[in-house]
């Protein structure tokens, strides 16, 4: 792609000129949480030092203390050569749990709350010649409200929930953005008409004439021009359609290059900002043109059938946890997801650096984008998921490989949703917000069970005979898809006062089945001895469920080991536990 800077934090909206500030910083926990009032801003007092972006519970961190601290404080210092007046200088966290509070020369910059999405503050106005300083206040607590994710809100590890991870986990860099310039674009594809819905957001001084600023949009091909639209604008939000239909393109169905795992092709974009004809601000992106939908009990990509081989990515590393060591590792993920036979993933109770979602793109992985989840379900616990969902969506909506939202797992957050109707209009809020953001992917609002409003019934099941399951699906479709007990902890699929309308079933997770030495790790039913044993389990069980007609997909668990959860496919360093040939002809292989 042209837009491609390696190591770039956000690979759909690239500017040329950007600090990375990721490296070796002073750090120091405050567990009596008296910095503010200390004035730690002013004066940082000499403390320890940690490798950012790696949370202080990592060992590549340089700190790896695993105890719970609630207040913890970074410090570092950048260059600026010449504070600009024509150009803003926006601060960037791609991830910083959970209340970020900031600093610029000791004058206050801004704060957020949320773990998962990114966040910024312009500090143009705080900057000096020379040598400035950045000091970041860290708040975070073992509060099950928060939406945690996979991290752990007691003092050990349990179940399969994890160290938790505080403060700045994801890259923290500066852009110099021009002074009237692009936001946010959203780019939405309609393959039927062959064209490109884009809404431009723009930041606009306020003495500029607006009859005197466009926007353009030049689209490219394999290196070639295909498209080129210019706006005038005459508000802060505008929308345009973009034709991107050539009859002279023979090659292009429909008029236009499609987005598929196995045909990835993908648009390159730039959108140039002029004032009185000249140019002020020009952002590089990409788009790919597809079609995600739903159709009776089929999920339709460009207007064909899906039957989604899906794994489970919690996306964890040894010695790093929720941050990947770097690029690399990501593009490593993908691959060796592909070697097994998988034409996506479930990124499950995390968002994942963007760089993983560019390279889904680029090498056609699928995408299930999920929301870290709370644990408890309070006026609080709502307010905090709404907002950070919104973000997630906004911020990942234009990633062409992301065909389901799915923000709410397993009742977590509202465990009482079966029969408690605040917590259903809670599920089914979520769903409709996801909508109106957007209307063209699939929403599941409750993987797994409990299921009020949701495009896909999903559910869960470890059961670990083949035989038992396919016989239970085959028999038993009415039983399983009423409000009765079906197979998983005791759980319904639907919660109370909802039922079944004919939509796609995908069995969203099973297996997870245990195949390591270790006695003190766990998976799902009775663990493995052998690569035999376990390659006869996966293929009993993946074979039983592409037998029920009804299934249009499945999710295994998962990817990698994970702590103390040793079911994954892999170790946690990546090594395949069995042959990936052989899991990859079992996924491949012919449904019925």
């Amino acid at each position: 792609m042209k837009c491609y800077k390696k190591d770039y934090p956000r690979p759909q909206f690239v500017r040329d000129q950007w600090v990375n500030l990721n490296g070796r910083w002073e750090f120091g926990f405050d567990d009596d949480n008296v910095g503010e009032k200390e004035r730690w801003f002013h004066e940082f007092p000499e403390m320890k030092k940690i490798n950012v972006p790696f949370a202080y519970e990592t060992k590549v961190s340089g700190i790896e203390d695993e105890t719970a601290h609630h207040y913890v404080w970074y410090h570092t210092k950048f260059e600026i050569p010449e504070p600009s007046q024509k150009q803003k200088l926006m601060l960037h966290f791609e991830g910083s749990d959970f209340v970020t509070k900031v600093w610029v020369n000791g004058e206050y910059a801004g704060e957020h709350k949320g773990g998962y999405s990114r966040f910024s503050f312009e500090i143009s106005n705080l900057l000096k010649k020379g040598t400035n300083t950045l000091t970041v206040k860290v708040e975070d607590s073992l509060d099950p409200r928060q939406p945690r994710g996979k991290q752990r809100w007691m003092p050990e590890n349990f179940g399969c929930w994890y160290i938790q991870t505080t403060g700045i986990w994801k890259t923290v860099w500066m852009e110099y953005v021009p002074e009237i310039s692009l936001s946010h674009v959203k780019m939405t594809p309609d393959l039927e008409s062959g064209t490109l819905d884009v809404e431009y957001d723009l930041s606009i001084p306020d003495y500029i004439v607006s009859s005197e600023l466009e926007v353009e949009a030049v689209v490219f091909f394999d290196g070639d021009t295909v498209a080129r639209n210019r706006v005038m604008v005459d508000r802060d939000i505008i929308r345009t359609i973009i034709d991107l239909r050539s009859v002279h393109n023979k090659k292009a169905q429909w008029g236009v290059f499609m987005w598929s795992p196995s045909d990835p092709q993908l648009y390159d974009i730039e959108f140039r900002v002029y004032y009185k004809g000249v140019q002020q601000d020009l952002v590089a992106s990409y788009f790919g043109m597809r079609e995600i939908r739903i159709d009776g009990p089929n999920v339709l990509l460009n207007g064909e059938p899906l039957y989604q081989r899906l794994i489970l990515d919690q996306g964890y590393w040894k010695d790093s946890q929720l941050t990947p060591p770097d690029e690399e590792a990501l593009i490593k993920d993908i691959d060796k997801i592909m070697e097994l036979g998988y034409n996506g993933l479930r990124k499950h109770q995390k968002t994942e650096d963007e760089r993983f979602l560019y390279w889904c793109d680029v090498k056609g992985m699928l995408v299930w984008s999920e929301a870290p989840s709370s644990y408890v379900y309070t006026d609080y616990s709502v307010e905090l998921f709404i907002k950070e969902w919104i973000d997630i969506v906004k911020q990942n909506y234009n990633h062409p490989s992301i065909i389901t939202w799915t923000p709410i797992n397993e009742s977590w957050g509202m465990p009482k949703i079966e029969t408690n109707r605040t917590q259903q209009h809670f599920s089914e809020a979520i769903y409709h917000i996801t909508k109106s953001l957007d209307s063209g992917r699939p929403v599941i609002v409750n993987d797994g069970w409990e299921h009020t409003v949701s495009d896909i019934i999903t559910l869960h099941d470890y059961d670990q005979s083949g035989e038992d399951m396919l016989e239970k699906y085959i028999n038993y479709h009415d039983e399983i898809m009423d409000t009765r007990k079906y197979h998983c902890h005791n759980k319904s699929a639907f919660a109370n006062g909802f039922e079944y309308k004919g939509q796609p079933v995908i069995i969203s997770e099973y297996g997870g089945t245990a195949f390591v030495n270790d006695e003190d790790g766990w998976g799902y039913g009775d663990k493995v001895s052998s690569e035999k044993e376990f390659l006869e389990r996966f293929e009993a069980l993946t074979m039983a469920i592409k037998k029920i007609p009804y299934v249009c997909g499945y999710c295994y668990t998962q990817v990698t080991d994970v702590q103390q959860e040793v079911n994954g496919l892999m170790d946690i360093h990546r090594n395949f536990k069995a042959d990936a040939r052989a899991i990859k002809e079992i996924n491949e292989r012919v449904r019925f």
